[in-house]
């Protein structure tokens, strides 16, 4: 019996263009929970309809190769091309001082908040799956568990595994250090020719970014348990006098919905965790209420830890309900200071970044503008020092690097 070969001539210029129209961005509404980690199962239409693009993507590519290349040919898709696909970055990455937290169901931190910007610039969500060591996350990328790797591993160790490697601070070190933040926190690729590395270089690097880095650096500051007495205190005061206020965190922490140790780390910066502290001004208690504030939140006795506790859990509910247009991953800190120096007089800050064409629902534009005038008005100062205390206290206590 005679056999027919059937021959299909594509171009390899044509079969570009359909790719590429292909694996063109959906357009999408602007993403505000890129660093949630969706637990929706996609529906079937979905899935279909992604096997699909790929099965188009695959049989134009096929088409495009010279007869003999189809049975020697094993297809490298760029990590790019998987990530607009599935519409999400995959990120391994290591717990730490300079990479990330996660609070109140969403994760933080140096690191995790350059890439979630690098994320919305893409369009895309992010998937980010911890790793115990830096070796652990980095050979999940070289496996494809991940399409890029947030560590402070050695150029060593990256070099070893034959991985691309970025430092976020594009060069500029002393950014990075002078805040006591790691000065070799990199991000990870697979290939440097792959697009999603390449354009991770351009968005490090481009100037208005790397401004962008130095202000975000400037808050998420290390260096206020750095010296010893402050460790010391720190650790000493959870040890000995947590324990009796822990059930009551937990307890009030459920009932306004709120990460129990951020009241902690709350609780610290106001008190010490001292239930009888009270200050010149006359607040006091170990959430340091007011008299307005306490009558204002149904608190009768500010002495009383658990009505304390109480009291600023519910208050604090309040001033994230203030910042709702906000995105959740920002909220707390605009809520935090709201809660140190009033709503109205952050919303008069978002108002001023919103006439010179600035992001003012990014808490990183709002901090800077807090450092840059706080010479001017007193209660910028102590705004941005209450917001970066609790944040370096909550995140000592979730990276357990005291």
């Amino acid at each position: 019996m005679q056999r027919i070969t059937y021959r299909v001539k594509v171009s390899a210029q044509g079969a570009k263009r359909r790719i590429s129209y292909l694996l063109r961005p959906s357009k999408r509404l602007p993403n505000t929970k890129s660093n949630i980690v969706s637990s929706v199962t996609p529906t079937t239409s979905n899935r279909f309809a992604k096997t699909k693009k790929l099965a188009q993507v695959s049989s134009i590519a096929l088409l495009s190769l010279p007869a003999e290349s189809l049975t020697t040919m094993q297809a490298s898709v760029p990590a790019y091309d998987h990530v607009m696909l599935d519409n999400t970055l995959t990120v391994a990455a290591v717990p730490g001082n300079s990479t990330y937290f996660a609070t109140d169901g969403f994760q933080h931190g140096f690191g995790f908040d350059l890439v979630r910007t690098y994320a919305d610039e893409l369009g895309v969500d992010i998937d980010l799956k911890a790793y115990a060591s830096e070796e652990a996350a980095l050979h999940a990328l070289k496996s494809g568990e991940a399409d890029m790797a947030l560590t402070t591993a050695s150029t060593q160790l990256k070099s070893q595994l034959n991985l691309s490697s970025i430092n976020v601070s594009c060069g500029y070190d002393a950014s990075l250090t002078k805040n006591g933040l790691h000065p070799k926190v990199s991000w990870s690729f697979n290939a440097p020719d792959d697009p999603l590395s390449q354009k991770a270089s351009y968005f490090l690097c481009d100037s208005i970014k790397l401004k962008n880095t130095q202000k975000l650096a400037a808050f998420y500051n290390q260096t206020l348990l750095k010296d010893a007495y402050s460790q010391d205190h720190f650790k000493k005061t959870l040890t000995e006098r947590l324990p009796d206020y822990r059930s009551s965190f937990e307890e009030q922490a459920r009932n306004y919905n709120h990460d129990w140790e951020l009241l902690v780390a709350m609780g610290y910066q106001e008190s010490h965790l001292d239930a009888n502290a009270v200050s010149p001004t006359g607040v006091r208690g170990l959430m340091m209420l007011t008299n307005n504030t306490a009558k204002a939140m149904g608190v009768s006795d500010r002495v009383d830890p658990y009505q304390s506790i109480g009291g600023g859990a519910r208050y604090l509910e309040q001033m994230k309900d203030e910042f709702a247009d906000v995105p959740k991953s920002d909220r707390i800190w605009f809520a935090l200071a709201g809660y140190n120096m009033g709503p109205n007089a952050v919303k008069s800050i978002q108002r001023k970044l919103r006439t010179q064409g600035i992001d003012d629902k990014s808490w990183a534009n709002v901090y800077a503008y807090l450092a840059e005038h706080r010479a001017s008005n007193s209660r910028y100062g102590q705004a941005m020092h209450y917001v970066s205390n609790i944040r370096s206290y909550l995140e000592t206590i979730k990276t357990q690097t005291v």
